[in-house]
């Protein structure tokens, strides 16, 4: 019996993580903007199905991976680093726009959409860090069965982030159409989340902290 102080303390962990501007809000709403809701749900399954990949490593044990071989998390770490830069470098380079700014992107198939949103999230340090070590500290081995608190636990944050970037990739256009109105706002928002995502990645390539 999973006590309710355990689902509200998931909740709020997953409502924190899935506000704060990342690698899959960005994606999410340059696809949503770019090629249509349907793009940006369909780029949302592969992000769905990359927290299941992480889900299911950490509860079958398999994250432990990540504390005994620290080159393993090294790698996931500094992969995301990357990410987030080459983010922050299209993003603040001249000529660059902002993700709320409609543009003529290709029109990516249903299978990248879906492959990217994947790799966005398993590229995402966020998403290994919250099941190594945030989630874990919710499962009471006095409610019973470990691994079935686990699972649950994990599926409500899995819940409540599909909840909240649904809602995202449904508001994506309307925030763009706000915005190309108002020039001087997209702009600001622009240099805003490449400032944001630029920090983000030297602070996560110089972070030296190991997961617990």
């Amino acid at each position: 019996m999973i006590s309710l102080a355990s689902l509200l303390g998931v909740t709020a962990v997953a409502l924190g993580m899935v506000l704060t501007p990342g690698p899959n809000m960005m994606y999410l709403v340059s696809r949503s903007i770019t090629q249509g809701r349907r793009a940006g749900i369909v780029s949302l399954g592969g992000v769905v199905i990359g927290f299941l990949v992480y889900l299911t490593a950490a509860n079958l044990g398999l994250s432990v991976i990540f504390v005994h071989v620290p080159e393993a998390y090294t790698t996931v770490k500094l992969a995301g680093a990357a990410y987030l830069g080459w983010l922050a470098v299209k993003t603040l380079r001249p000529g660059g726009t902002s993700v709320f700014a409609p543009g003529d992107l290709p029109i990516d198939s249903t299978r990248r959409l879906f492959t990217m949103g994947l790799l966005t999230n398993l590229l995402n340090p966020k998403a290994a860090i919250m099941y190594l070590s945030l989630i874990p500290q919710f499962v009471r081995p006095e409610a019973g069965h470990v691994l079935a608190q686990g699972f649950v636990l994990g599926g409500v944050q899995i819940l409540v982030s599909l909840t909240v970037n649904l809602l995202i990739v449904a508001a994506a256009g309307g925030i763009a159409v706000f915005l190309a109105r108002r020039p001087g706002w997209l702009r600001m928002q622009r240099y805003l989340m490449g400032t944001v995502l630029g920090a983000l990645a030297v602070h996560l390539a110089t972070d030296r902290a190991r997961p617990a």
